[in-house]
């Protein structure tokens, strides 16, 4: 028996149908992602099966005694008091002792203070707070939309070992495609108003689409082929028209008919970055910059060379400063004004033209209409070397007149990204400022977002905690970490700031290349390293160790070529044709591996630092 059913449900607001005679069914150990172009209704989708929002017609039906959670897209302005408040409220005015322990021991695996005040928070920590609130008491279904917004790389990771551990069945909405491809175990689209569930892995479900698409869009030429010809047969006149024709003319009035009932797919977005005249070769210089707050550190070094053309990621935890960061790299160029820093100093290139986006889009005016924000006061916006109306420039954005007009509060999150992205491009730049430009933004438009990154002959800062944006994107990572890459002796404690360290290549690479015990580990975690018999700090391999590290490549190699084994298998269309008990088998099997090789990594880069303090 299905956990929740729609049948036949249909909801509409303004223009086509959001959900346009919907049948679904959601099975007990369902992994769902939710996929579709912004704007199609995922979220109403969303709100539809958690209760929230009545249909115009059909009905929703759940399994008895079913407990359904939701997390929504934008963080409720209304919720205050206590985060232990918020996650666990009382229940009719009753505190439960053993829900109060539960969300005690939840907000300590968040790392949240159960009694902070909700509103002081910063916009990733009241998104765990609202995690916290979803998975609160083991519910029967989970309903996220957009549930890594704003959570950092580990937050992520806790999130994916969470859901996996201890969530049986959930459904999500994500631009993440490193967290959908390692959640998802079914693919539903909404697409028109339909839903087409896919039933298999993202990358399948990426080839199923394609050549489905292909086939309708051939379906669809024969189809407006026979029109035309019917359509020219008609204007001959008086003969066309005799009553042995009748039949004719009856069936180009259904062929019309049916041509009239039929929705195109959403069309893709045109964007275009507009570049600015060259900078020089070095766009901006830091040595040894360091700053804080009242005396209280934040960043303790950070020292770079960004040249032309570079694409610059930036990470780490929420709250450590990454904002901080770029307004300090850009100084007098940014558009919030500029920090000085309390140590080092910044140097600039010539010519530096900064276009630049923030993550809580500050710079959208809420009561004013999109063609307002994009061009104050102007009807014409100039791209490149053409003069383009902005009603005609936000279409290449998929807003049409009738919503260019409409006032930005009525957008949802991803619409509101796309508007931020065609307010940024229509100004030329040669240097581009990214603060989580991901968030929100469907998968089609996060592609061509990456091709014109990647086309793009300025130079990009990026922050952002989408792994596989940056695998894609970045050429170099800076790194907040809580110790040094260049001394890998020397620690940080919690209230001591942040190093801020320098690698080649993106996520990946910085994953393999970083320093092991810089990685930013909760304070109760932290261990003085153990000492030896004389009361000195111990150094250099045991016999054991030596070993140990000896045998390491093999190791690696070995689990290499499983992971590789088990790659294969699941790249095979006939995989998926198997029982779901052998899929989720093999699945699991390949998660185990890519634990083991993080292990082996880690182990690895333990042993060659001890290595090198004995040498």
């Amino acid at each position: 028996m299905a956990l929740l059913s729609l049948r036949n449900v249909s909801l509409h607001y303004d223009g086509p149908p959001l959900l346009d005679d919907v049948e679904f069914h959601i099975e007990r150990g369902d992994r769902i992602c939710l996929l579709g172009v912004n704007g199609t209704g995922k979220s109403s989708l969303l709100r539809v099966l958690s209760g929230d929002v009545q249909p115009d017609t059909g009905n929703l039906a759940r399994a008895p005694g079913l407990r359904v959670t939701y997390l929504p897209q934008q963080v409720p302005t209304e919720l205050t008091g206590r985060v232990e408040d918020v996650v666990c409220p009382p229940l009719g005015g009753v505190v439960d002792d053993t829900r109060r322990v539960e969300a005690v021991r939840i907000l300590d695996r968040f790392r949240l203070d159960p009694e902070a005040p909700f509103a002081s928070l910063s916009g990733g920590m009241r998104r765990r707070g609202l995690l916290a609130r979803a998975l609160l008491g083991e519910p029967d279904l989970v309903l996220l939309d957009e549930p890594t917004n704003h959570l950092d790389l580990d937050s992520i990771g806790e999130l994916e070992e969470y859901l996996l551990r201890y969530c049986r069945t959930f459904m999500f909405v994500t631009h993440d495609r490193a967290f959908l491809r390692r959640l998802a175990s079914r693919v539903v689209e909404l697409d028109r108003g339909k839903l087409r569930d896919w039933r298999c892995d993202y990358d399948t479900f990426l080839r199923r689409q394609s050549e489905v698409l292909a086939a309708e869009a051939k379906q669809w030429a024969l189809f407006d082929k026979k029109l035309a010809q019917e359509e020219v047969w008609i204007r001959q006149g008086v003969r066309a028209r005799r009553t042995r024709n009748e039949g004719r003319v009856r069936a180009l009035m259904d062929l019309r008919a049916e041509r009239s009932r039929r929705r195109e797919r959403v069309g893709s977005v045109q964007m275009a970055i507009q570049e600015a005249e060259r900078t020089g070769q070095i766009v901006l210089k830091a040595k040894g910059v360091s700053f804080g707050f009242e005396g209280r550190p934040l960043i303790r070094t950070c020292s770079t060379v960004i040249t032309r053309g570079d694409r610059i990621g930036i990470l780490g935890p929420n709250g450590c400063g990454k904002t901080t960061l770029l307004r300090l790299l850009l100084g007098a160029h940014a558009p919030e004004g500029g920090l000085t820093p309390t140590a080092g100093v910044v140097t600039h290139g010539t010519n530096l033209q900064v276009a630049y986006s923030d993550q809580l889009r500050a710079q959208l005016q809420e009561d004013k209409s999109l063609a307002e924000n994009v061009a104050p006061g102007r009807e014409y916006v100039q791209i490149g070397e053409n003069r383009r109306h902005i009603m005609g420039y936000l279409q290449d954005f998929l807003f049409g007149p009738e919503r260019a007009r409409l006032p930005v509060k009525v957008l949802s999150g991803g619409e509101r990204n796309r508007l931020l992205l065609a307010r940024l491009f229509a100004q030329p730049s040669n240097v581009l400022v990214l603060d989580e430009p991901t968030n929100d933004l469907d998968l089609d438009t996060l592609d061509l977002l990456e091709e014109q990154l990647d086309s793009y002959k300025g130079t990009v800062l990026l922050v952002s905690h989408d792994r596989e944006f940056l695998n894609n994107i970045a050429t170099s990572v800076l790194a907040f970490e809580k110790g040094r890459s260049d001394a890998p002796g020397e620690w940080l404690g919690a209230e001591d700031g942040w190093y801020v360290n320098e690698y080649v290549g993106g996520y990946d690479d910085w994953r393999r290349q970083r320093v092991q015990h810089a990685v930013p580990a909760p304070a109760a975690e932290l261990r003085p390293p153990p000492r030896n018999e004389r009361g000195g700090q111990k150094r250099g391999l045991s016999s054991k160790d030596k070993r140990e590290l000896e045998g390491m490549p093999l190791l690696i190699e070995k689990l290499e070529a499983e992971q590789a084994a088990c790659h294969a298998r699941m790249a095979d269309p006939a995989f998926y044709r198997q029982p779901g008990e052998e899929i989720a088998r093999t699945k699991q099997q390949a998660e185990t591996i890519a634990n083991q090789l993080d292990t082996a990594y880690h182990r690895w880069g333990e042993l060659e630092a001890l290595k090198q303090q004995g040498s």
